[in-house]
This record gives structure tokens, C-alpha cells and sequence, in this order.
């Protein structure tokens, strides 16, 4: 087995999700940003310790991309974006976001999961 570096000491995988009003391009603003802003926040990251981030959508969201919103947000040009659509399962959460991302979180913070708004349903152990 290979010793980890500080490099992977350090490397984490977030979850989060939060839900939007409605299927508009300037709700899913709000609720992408709002969920980028506490992802940064409660983990305190800098935008160069963001590798990747991977959003999937319920499939009644299509009036935009998250990743497109995301780019803007806190100068995450540079990031690795990637949408996808989340798998269908009969009764789940409606107009729903999560995402995963890849950072490199300091050294004396746990990964925090943000579970905004109807998404904390999903995971209330860790809102």
C-alpha cells in the first residue's frame, strides 16, 4: 500500500444539495449560488482549492445549467464543471440540486455537507 502525501491527506469529497422554487433560470440562481456560497463557507475554501465540482439535476429542472451559474460565483472560472441529470426515482425530492465536489480542504477542517432548503430532508444529519 502507497504512503499518502500531504496532498492526499488533505483531499476530500463534499456532497450538498438544496432544492429551487421552480424551474426558472433566476431561481436556480438562487439556490445554486446560495449553495456554492455555503460549500465555500462552511469549509472555507478558496477558489483555487476547488478542483471539480459535479452537479445533477432533478428532471424537472431544465431552464439552465448549474455549472453556468456556478462559473460566475466567487471566481470559479477555473474549476472543473460538470451537469448531469439525476437518476429518476418515483417520489424524490422535487426540483432538486446536488452536487459533489472535489477541494482541498485546510488542514484543520472536516468536510462540511451544505443541505439547503428542501434538500435537508435528504440528509438532516448533516445540516
Amino acid at each position: 500500500m502507497r504512503e499518502l502525501s500531504e496532498f492526499d491527506k488533505n483531499l476530500a469529497a463534499i456532497r450538498g444539495a438544496t432544492t429551487s422554487i421552480n424551474n426558472s433560470k433566476h431561481e436556480i440562481e438562487i439556490a445554486v449560488s446560495e449553495l456554492i456560497e455555503e460549500l465555500i463557507t462552511r469549509n472555507k475554501l478558496s477558489s483555487e482549492n476547488i478542483l471539480s465540482i459535479t452537479f445533477t439535476t432533478t428532471k424537472d429542472l431544465d431552464a439552465c445549467f448549474p455549472a453556468s451559474i456556478a462559473r460566475k460565483c466567487n471566481n470559479l472560472d477555473s474549476v472543473a464543471f460538470l451537469d448531469c441529470q439525476q437518476m429518476y426515482v418515483p417520489n424524490d425530492i422535487k426540483y432538486c440540486i446536488r452536487l459533489m465536489a472535489i477541494v482541498i480542504l485546510p488542514n484543520d477542517i472536516k468536510p462540511k455537507h451544505p443541505y439547503l432548503r428542501g434538500a435537508s430532508n435528504l440528509r438532516p444529519d448533516r445540516c
